[in-house]
């Protein structure tokens, strides 16, 4: 039986000259070596040689295409285009890969994979046809076959089959899961709309109440004697030529006092054309009363 050795520290007490301290202390012991894991180093073999087959494919079929692409085209967009006839496929695995514990969702990802290695394989014949050399066409697509091939056996080969149950079991939990995450964008999306919305209403609102020099008080034109006694205090029925009523029998008669309390009073903006409108109607009546 194999062994190795490893080094371990801890922390011991030492004294000296009766003080007592905690120093590190180093121990080396032997363990057990666990046996080779020959089924993983497989896994790893099979896996690094379908990186490498789907590498050589890329290459092979982005040098392919590119020169058949390069007679009609220039050659940088040439080869750019052609690195997606290899790459499509290669990114429908990954995303067979990624939904690996989805069959029905991963079953789209895998003929979609299918339909592009057809077309790349085609486009690789092809470049071939047009070199008159068919047979190097022919040999040179099965390439990408073969990479594809490695790619879907290295899959198996990390694949992780459930039982019917357990499959049922884990859709349930992911729909769960996906609609608390699917309503994440959706609040956010309802609670900007709804911020739009009252900023909307509050811009109308204040539009309505400082319009320039139209009036949006429809009380009526011009003010009669103030009466002292009238205290409306419900802002949906005060008026803004109430509140500047008001605000004139506390005393108040500067201008911007008025606009601020009558604004405080209505519980809205006020134009200020408007209380200026209505202040000179007041000093009108004091001095002809």
């Amino acid at each position: 039986m194999k062994t190795r050795q490893i080094e371990r520290k801890r922390l011991v007490p030492h004294t000296v000259d009766g003080v007592t301290e905690l120093v590190l202390d180093t121990e080396y012991i032997d363990v057990t070596e666990p046996p080779r894991d020959w089924d993983q180093m497989v896994r790893t073999a099979v896996t690094i040689g379908a990186v490498v087959l789907v590498t050589a494919s890329l290459v092979w079929t982005t040098a392919s295409i590119g020169d058949l692409l390069a007679s009609v085209t220039l050659p940088v967009v040439a080869y750019a285009a052609a690195v997606a006839f290899d790459a499509s496929w290669i990114m429908c695995m990954g995303v067979e890969w990624l939904l690996r514990y989805d069959p029905k969702r991963a079953k789209a990802a895998q003929r979609a994979g299918w339909w592009a290695l057809a077309v790349s394989m085609a486009a690789v014949f092809a470049h071939g046809h047009v070199a008159g050399e068919w047979v190097i066409g022919a040999v040179g697509a099965l390439v990408s076959g073969l990479a594809k091939g490695g790619w879907t056996m290295a899959m198996r080969v990390h694949a992780r089959p459930l039982d019917p149950r357990t499959q049922q079991w884990v859709e349930a939990r992911r729909a769960k899961v996906d609609g608390q995450l699917a309503m994440i964008p959706i609040r956010r999306d309802l609670q900007r709309g709804e911020h739009l919305v009252e900023a909307e209403r509050q811009a109308l609102t204040a539009d309505s109440g400082s319009g320039g020099s139209a009036d949006p008080d429809q009380s009526g034109g011009s003010a009669d004697r103030p009466d002292p006694s009238a205290r409306p205090v419900d802002r949906k029925t005060l008026t803004t030529k109430d509140a500047v009523r008001i605000a004139w029998d506390d005393g108040i008669r500067d201008r911007d006092a008025v606009l601020q309390d009558a604004a405080a009073r209505l519980g809205r903006p006020v134009s200020p054309d408007t209380v200026e409108r209505y202040l000179r109607d007041l000093r009108d009546a004091q001095r002809s009363a």
